[in-house]
This record gives structure tokens, sequence and C-alpha cells, in this order.
């Protein structure tokens, strides 16, 4: 198929690799403001060098910063990319989406499909352009800014998906499968957003290790040495709160280290040895600064999303509200008042809590 990655960073490195080594045709597109990151490389190139679980060289059809001439002939197109791009690229798309194209919010990062639908100017209803998301990126990866992308850990059960309208998940995981074959049916798009486990993880690591992380600039591994027996405690105290909302829905979620092992990053299903010494997350690095998508994507979108859910489902979240609002003080700016992605942004304020459920 002709296949398009809307993203050029670690995420959509890896996937445009993978679907590329799959006998795929695939064009890779990045916003003029990030061009330097990896697509002048990939077009010297004419392709993406992998290492890691995905080892070799992947031919790339296209690698530029024309939307239309990356959309041209795709079938399948993955939008690849941290949730504060999802509604750019939506806008950017929009003049060239056509009938019969399959578009995957890969991951969501909370209904991401909704923001993407809500940006171009798709019905909700209207499925002659199929819009679907993932729960999250089949994969651990880092791309260095130069065309190379070492992917850490790469998996296949444990990937959830859902489309909008609900009718279109069979052909949506009937497009994933050819690479994901594991890929599983989510009721909805509210579980795929829920068991995206990043929120979890990410802002407790980064606001216990903030000291850490600005003196060094990240030079400490993020996973291995990052995470504590304190810094497990609250992430507990955070999955706690997203599993009684999912519960409050009526929408079945894993927990974060139960998923991690059936994904294949762990071995051990708790919230401190069990990431510290996970396999799949061993060598990554911390980021390089404490306002990355870590604290202005993992808090900024999806758990303002979670509490604004959670307040129409009348559930408590004394918790994830503590850490909006330290990582509102850290990032310098009230992310809750920003409502970057809330039930309204999302055209889902006006909805019951019974009309959530069934989404």
């Amino acid at each position: 198929m002709n296949v398009a990655v809307i993203g050029s960073g670690n995420g959509g490195l890896a996937v445009a690799a993978e679907w590329a080594q799959n006998g795929h045709r695939v064009s890779v597109y990045s916003a003029a403001e990030h061009a330097h990151d990896n697509i002048p490389a990939l077009a010297a190139n004419g392709g993406i060098h992998s290492e890691g679980r995905l080892a070799g060289f992947m031919p790339i059809a296209y690698a530029g910063t024309d939307i239309e001439a990356a959309l041209d002939g795709a079938e399948v197109v993955f939008v690849v990319g941290p949730a504060f791009a999802t509604e750019p690229h939506a806008r950017a798309m929009a003049p060239h989406l056509h009938t019969g194209m399959v578009v995957i919010i890969c991951p969501t990062s909370c209904v991401g499909t909704l923001a993407f639908k809500r940006a171009a100017n798709l019905p909700v209803s209207d499925d002659s352009v199929l819009v679907g998301e993932t729960s999250t990126l089949p994969y651990a990866s880092r791309a260095d800014g130069q065309g190379t992308v070492h992917v850490y850990h790469r998996f296949d059960t444990g990937l959830f998906a859902a489309a909008v309208p609900r009718a279109g998940t069979p052909r949506l995981l009937e497009t994933l499968r050819q690479v994901y074959p594991a890929t599983e049916a989510a009721a909805s798009i509210l579980q795929t957003s829920l068991q995206n486990g990043n929120p979890v993880i990410h802002p407790a690591v980064t606001l216990l290790n903030a000291g850490l992380l600005e003196r060094t600039h990240g030079g400490f591994k993020f996973y291995e040495e990052g995470i504590t027996p304190s810094v497990g405690r609250l992430m507990e105290a955070v999955d706690r709160e997203r599993l009684a909302i999912a519960a409050a829905l009526g929408v079945t979620v894993l927990s974060e280290p139960d998923v991690g092992v059936l994904e294949g990053y762990m071995v051990e299903s708790n919230y401190t040895t069990g990431y510290s010494t996970a396999p799949g997350f061993r060598g990554i690095g911390a980021p390089d600064r404490i306002d990355s998508r870590y604290l202005t994507e993992d808090i900024g979108y999806s758990m303002v999303f979670w509490t604004d859910l959670a307040r129409r489902m009348t559930v408590e979240t004394p918790v994830m509200d503590a850490i909006i609002a330290i990582g509102s003080v850290v990032l310098g700016e009230d992310v809750r008042a920003r409502g970057a992605r809330t039930l309204k942004s999302t055209g889902l304020a006006e909805m019951t809590g019974e009309q959530l459920r069934n989404l």
C-alpha cells in the first residue's frame, strides 16, 4: 500500500521503518519548522537507518515538507507525534483527504481522533475518511536527528485501537494487523485514551527528579535510575485514579504495570523494580529539559483531559489535581486554564455520563 507517516521524530521514523520493511511504499512528512529533524538525511539517503529491535536500511519514497506530495496516492496515513501536533497536522492534511483513506492517530494522546476530526472539519459521524487511534505507540524508540532511529523495544500484544464512528473499528484493525497482527479492538476511544500509560509514568518520574534533570540536562537513565520506591508510589496513586475513571465509564483498562508486562517491556508487574529493571526500557535517557512532552503533553493534555472526564463522572482525582498544580508551577503556565484538551475542546462537553459510556 501507499503509506504516509506524518511526523519525523522518534515514533514517526519507527513506524515508517517497519511499514517500509514490510514492503509498503512509505512517505514521511515533517512540518517546515521541524524539517531539520531527520528529513534532510532521509531525503539524501533515500531511506531510514534503523538499529536495535528493527535493524536495517528501509527505503523511503518521499521525505519532505510538502504535505500534498506526502499524501499523494496515500491509502493509509499515520499521524505520529505529541498531542499538540495533532490539530496542526489535521489542518494541513484537510485539503488532501479523500474518500477511502484511513487515518490513524498513533498514539491517541487522549481522544486524538476527535481532536483530528474537529481540526480537519470532518463530521464525527462521517466515515468516508476513516479516522481511528491506537492506545500507544508500539515502540520505544529514539531518533538521532540524522535519519537513524534506534528501536529499544517493539511489541505486538497489548496494542488497542478504536475508530470514530465505532463501526469503522473492524476496518481499522484490518489495516493495522498487516504489521501489528495482534492489535485488539477497544470498546471506544475512551478505552484507548485511558489505556495510554504515559501520564501515569512520565510526570511522576520527571517531577520527582526535577533537580537532577536540570543539573545534568537529562544525564541519567530515566527508568533505571529515575524510578525508586517513592516515585513508584506516586505512579501507583495516579494509576488508581485512572482505573477509577475507567470503571465509572464502564471501560476495561489494565493497570500500567500489567500492560507493561503484556507489551513485553517489563517482566515484573509492580511500580518500582518492574520499571527500573525492565528490559524494554533499558538504556533510555531522561529528557534534556524540564519542559519536555513528559510534562507539556502528559500533564497539559492527557491528565487535564482525564480530570475533566473524572469530574463529569463524579470521580475524585486529588493526586492528579496535585500533579497538574505542581506541573503548572514548574512549567510557568496554568495548563488547566489553557484547556488544550478537555471535554469542551473535543466536542464532548454537552454529553452526560451515560452518553460518554456509549461513545
